[in-house]
Order: structure tokens, then C-alpha cells, then sequence
């Protein structure tokens, strides 16, 4: 596994760039394989935020903005991650940063490229989309995702998405059942869903 000797930084981005490079039609945002998930719970006033968690020593900022992370040559089974971001009163923030990084299929992150790494910006409905691959587990980890959501003009959200009926998520003590994602099998892969809900009113 590679292993980073840059000291963590903050996430910054300038949100004057707002929703711009990511405008998804109604119909692009439909899973990949052609099959749905179940529908999520229902936003209600009031809702929890989503919880935080550590951003590990494998984050690199400056991420490519793109919403396929997947590259020539990476191996790994497909998987399309949608979702929205919403405030606790269920109001989709427009614009919102999405970065997302993982391991790749082999438990490594790349710390000298971008390989599993990319961020995307919601579109006008609070939604994002991402494709890339199921990641591979490493010691001490269960399989998961690494993000970093921000409104714009907000404090940036860093945590981490599970995947269920994974064996390791019992013996991970970082990992939280908030966190597990919506997960359903499709016929090129997987498709996964979560909503991220942002600590604003």
C-alpha cells in the first residue's frame, strides 16, 4: 500500500465556480446498468446531518473535476455512486462539491497521480453522480469511500461511505451504520446510492 508523507491540508475550493462542468439531464442521472435502487427514506424536516469522520492520510487535494473516475488499464468491478445534497430541511444545495477518493482495486491509493480520485459539483436538484470501481479491502479497513462535501460558502463535510453485508464492517472500529450506502447488483456491476444531508437550515 503507498503511503503519503505530505502532512494533511485543508479542503479548500473556490465556490465561485458554482455548478459549472456538471450539468446532468434528467435521464443521466439514472444508473449506469439500467436498473434503480430502492428509493432512499424520505427527507423529513429536521433531519440528522451526516456524521463526520477522519479523512485518512491518503486525501490529495486538487483533485480532476470528472464525474468517471475510471481510467485505461484500472481493474474492478463497475460501480455508479448517485445521490443529492441536502439541507436539514431537505432542500437540495445547488452547486455542492462532491470529491470522492478510494483505493484501487490492488488496496492502494495513488499519492502521485489521480487514479480513483475526482470531484463533481450537484447540479440544480442537489444531485451528483460518479462511476469508478468497487474498491479492494486493506488491513485494518473495511471496503469504503472517502468524501468531502461543501456547500458553497460552507465549512466542507469529510467522511466516509460503507458498503453493506460486508464482513469487515464488524471488525472496523472507524465504521458507522449511518454511513452504508444503498447498494444493488446490476447486470454490468453496481449500482450504489447516498444522500448527503449538510449541518445548514
Amino acid at each position: 500500500m503507498h503511503h503519503s508523507g505530505e502532512s494533511r491540508r485543508r479542503f479548500l475550493i473556490a465556490t465561485s465556480a458554482g455548478a459549472a462542468g456538471l450539468a446532468f439531464g434528467a435521464g443521466s442521472l439514472a444508473p449506469a446498468f439500467g436498473q434503480t435502487l430502492s428509493p432512499t427514506p424520505a427527507c423529513t424536516d429536521g433531519d440528522e446531518p451526516t456524521i463526520r469522520q477522519t479523512e485518512g492520510p491518503f486525501y490529495k487535494p486538487s483533485s480532476p473535476q470528472r464525474s468517471d473516475l475510471r481510467e485505461p488499464g484500472l481493474r474492478g468491478r463497475p460501480v455508479e455512486l448517485s445521490g443529492s445534497v441536502l439541507t436539514r430541511s431537505c432542500r437540495p444545495v445547488a452547486g455542492a462539491l462532491i470529491d470522492l477518493w478510494h483505493a484501487d482495486a490492488d488496496g492502494n491509493y495513488d499519492n502521485d497521480g489521480f487514479r480513483c480520485r475526482g470531484h463533481v459539483f450537484a447540479d440544480p436538484q442537489g444531485r451528483f453522480r460518479f462511476r469508478t470501481i468497487v474498491p479492494a479491502l486493506y488491513p485494518g479497513r473495511t471496503r469504503h469511500f472517502h468524501v468531502k462535501v461543501q456547500a458553497p460558502d460552507r465549512p466542507v463535510l469529510t467522511t466516509q461511505l460503507y458498503f453493506p453485508s460486508e464482513a469487515g464492517n464488524r471488525r472496523d472500529p472507524i465504521f458507522r451504520r449511518e454511513l452504508l450506502m444503498r447498494t444493488a447488483s446490476t447486470e454490468g456491476g453496481l449500482a450504489a446510492r447516498f444522500n448527503f444531508v449538510l449541518d445548514i437550515s
